[in-house]
This record gives C-alpha cells, structure tokens and sequence, in this order.
C-alpha cells in the first residue's frame, strides 16, 4: 500500500465518537470499509448514513479491513484491540489504553508482538499550539523543562449520569480516567516522557451522586445519581526522574470557572496555554538594559486535532508520516499506571512509589 485511499477501514463502535472519526475518515480520502456494534439501532444508523456494511460481529469486520479504529466504552477496549493485533491489523484505538491497569498491559503486550501499527488517541498533542511549545522545548527556548502545572476542569460537566461514563466496572473510574488521561500525557509529552517515581493524589465524587445536581448542559440524558460509583474530580501530585513533577487538577464537576490552563515551566522560559482557546503566552525575564520581565503572546490559527491525528496514522501506516512522532502504546500504558496509582492513592492515604513497571507500597 502506497496511498491512504488503498487501506480498508473499519469503525469499531458506531455511537458518537465513532461517527466523529467516520466524518474524518472520509475526508482524509481513507475507504470506510464498515463498522461493528453490539447495538442494532447504531447499526442502522451507521449504515444508513455512510452506506457501508456493518456487523455485528467484530470478526467479521476484520476480515474486510486493513486498520481499525476502535471507539467503544473503555472495558471493550482489550477484547477487540487484542483481537486486531493478532489479525496484524492497523490499530486507532482510543483513549485511555484500557480500563484497568492490567487491561491496558495485556493490550501493549499484544500490540508489541503484532505487525500492525498501534496509536492510542491522545488528540491533544497535535494541537497547533502544543506543536509550538513542543518545537521551542526542542529548539532549547524554555531551558530545561522541570514542571508542568495541567488542569483540565468542568465546572459543570459529568457525560451523562447513568450511562457507562459514570459506571466504574466499564469506564474503570470517572474524571481521572476520562479528562485525566488527556492532562497526564500532555504533561509528560511536554517533558519528554520521563520515568514517574511516584505519585500522590485524591479522587472525589462529590456531585454526580446528588439527587440535586445543578447543569445547564450534558453530553447525554440525565438518569440520576443511581449507579454513579466514579470520581467527579481529582487532584495530584506526579513526580518524574531528574525531578521533573506534574501538578494535575482534573473535574468533570466543582464549583469554580473552568479552567484548561497548562502552564509548562522551564529555566529560560515558560508557556502557558488554554487546551481547548489555544491561547497561548511565553513568560520570561531579561537582564539585558534594565531588569524586565517579558510576555509574549503567540497566535495561531486553530485545527481539528482529531483530523491531524488520523492523518500521522494513515501516513505512517503506509510508510510516510515520519515528520512526526506518533503516540506509542508505551507511553500510554505510562499513562495508565500514573492513572492506577492516583487512585490506588487516594484508596490507601499515601504516597505510591513506582518501580520496575509495577507499583511498589
């Protein structure tokens, strides 16, 4: 294969995100092969609006295709993804890598043996204003990058209660696991992936089980508290190799502005950032004439992150794309054991050491 319009596609979970990745899909000239769900009436929809086949059998789908994108709530994440890999097929799947610690390793454990190329959706790395704190930490700008402070924090926003989002046997947590996943992984992207020692944090629940909660908007219907068993916010503490350190704050609900600053802290410079504005500000200061602090404000225009994200995919899947670094299923099992650790913290009341690929008391 030489061009993305010869790679077969399919979409493994036909709901809202898997329509979103469809729409791109098509666009970036991809043939959308068919999909796969369990539900009929996502079938039908599918179907009739791309005019493909669709099954309800994953199976059977994978017969069709070269490369899968993968969209289902979090629990399915391993069953279908372990599936492609021994296939050798091309895997999209999205985040987070699963929705346990040991989950997630048994998926990067098939994904390494396989053939195909494995990408977990980590979309917010290819925006363009991540690209240009990534390239002036690269090109030396921001001096050594000790410390990124990352908030990613709803002020009103758990994704429909009662649905799987809000139910931890299939989501595997609530906030942490849903906007977390996105703060950590930008955070330690930005610091060049270092080794996490250790971390410390909180998870709280302490909205979406009210009778009484107050929104304006949701991403789906709202069922009531009845089986909301998932955290509704979190606060951290990450700390890296060669002490770099991570503070993250993370909510789906709290009683404060949101917020979705990142600020990126280093020796020379910094940058802060708005995730979803795309805002973005270097700070520094200067002893050449008077002593000054300088702030300058960087525009850009904004872009679809999950079209670019889908194109370093295909491109590397057919062998080009190697102008950028794609998101390895390494990093994001990192990202897991951060997540798995976070929790196991709040669990326990203290501090969780991280060596050797396992957590340590």
């Amino acid at each position: 294969m030489t061009n993305r319009s010869d790679i077969e596609a399919g979409i493994v979970g036909l709901g809202n995100i898997g329509q979103y990745h469809a729409e791109r899909l098509v666009d970036l000239g991809v043939t959308l092969a068919g999909g796969m769900d369990v539900a009929a009436e996502a079938r039908t929809r599918f179907a009739r609006r791309y005019d493909v086949d669709v099954y309800d059998d994953h199976h059977e789908l994978f017969d069709t295709v070269d490369a899968v994108i993968i969209t289902t709530p979090n629990k399915y994440h391993e069953e279908y993804a372990i599936d492609a890999f021994e296939r050798d097929l091309h895997v999209l799947l999205e985040k987070p890598l699963g929705h346990s610690i040991e989950s997630a390793r048994r998926i990067a454990e098939a994904a390494a043996e396989s053939d195909g190329y494995a990408m977990v959706g980590f979309n917010n790395r290819f925006a363009n204003t991540v690209r240009i704190v990534k390239n002036r930490i690269e090109r030396g700008d921001l001096g050594d990058v000790t410390h990124v402070e990352a908030n990613y924090v709803r002020r009103r926003g758990i994704p429909g209660r009662g649905s799987w989002f809000t139910r931890r046997q299939i989501a595997g947590g609530g906030a942490l696991i849903d906007l977390g996943v996105h703060a950590i992984d930008l955070a330690l992207y930005l610091l060049g992936y270092p080794d996490v020692t250790e971390v410390n944090g909180v998870a709280r629940g302490e909205f979406g089980s009210r009778e009484e909660y107050a929104y304006l908007d949701m991403w789906a219907d709202d069922a009531g508290p009845e089986g909301f068993n998932v955290d509704d916010s979190a606060s951290a503490f990450i700390r890296c190799t060669g002490d770099h350190t991570v503070s993250l704050e993370v909510a789906w609900a709290t009683n404060r502005p949101a917020t979705h600053e990142f600020v990126v802290r280093g020796t020379e410079s910094a940058a802060r950032f708005d995730l979803l504005e795309g805002d973005l500000t270097f700070h520094s200061a200067s002893k050449i004439g008077p002593d000054h602090l300088e702030d300058t404000s960087v525009e850009t225009r904004q872009n679809d992150t999950h079209s670019d994200e889908q194109k370093v995919f295909f491109d590397r899947v057919v062998g080009e794309g190697k102008r950028e670094r794609g998101n390895s299923v390494t990093e994001a099992l990192e990202v897991q054991r951060v997540i798995d650790g976070i929790y196991r913290s709040s669990d326990e009341g203290h501090t969780i050491s991280i060596g050797g690929g396992e957590f340590d008391e």
